[in-house]
């Protein structure tokens, strides 16, 4: 598989793995991975996919959270993160790597923003305790089966 095509089959992981596992490093160094909601998920957000179809060359990634978070606590000291895409039963993976960044103002926080947050976020899409992690990569790794890419993306990687 070349990185062209590693790319395309990326994003089409992208938009039908049912999870994103992020990773943070806490204060000790050690790595941290949870799973969060999938955004690009075109079944699950059917209404997000034109604002993520302006994102298919950089595979931009947005997660939302707690501003309060441990997750946001461990970007904010070290914004090296990874965030993993994978359909286990097909052998598929994607990870994606570099430097995150913590929104709580502005865009992409409207864009993204869903019905039924409120029960995380009761203040709506301006509560303080709403955030978004924004991470458009700098690497790439995809795998099915045994056969693996590694691509490199945008020179900046925090969006």
């Amino acid at each position: 598989m070349d990185e062209s095509e590693a790319r395309v089959l990326a994003i089409q992981l992208m938009e039908v793995a049912p999870m994103a596992y992020l990773t943070t490093i806490d204060p000790q160094g050690w790595p941290q991975t949870r799973a969060l909601l999938n955004l690009r998920n075109r079944a699950q957000f059917p209404g997000l996919g034109g604002y993520f179809k302006n994102h298919r060359e950089d595979l931009l990634a947005l997660l939302g959270t707690n501003t309060s978070s441990n997750k946001v606590a461990h970007i904010r000291n070290n914004p090296r993160v990874s965030i993993y895409y994978c359909k286990p039963l097909d052998f598929r993976g994607l990870m994606l790597g570099g430097e995150a960044k913590i929104v709580t103002k502005g865009p992409p926080r409207e864009e993204i923003w869903q019905e039924g947050w409120t029960r995380y976020y009761p203040g709506g899409v301006d509560d303080p305790d709403y955030a978004v992690i924004s991470l458009r990569p700098q690497m790439g790794r995809y795998y099915h089966r045994l056969d693996t890419c590694k691509f490199r993306l945008g020179e900046h990687g925090a969006a």
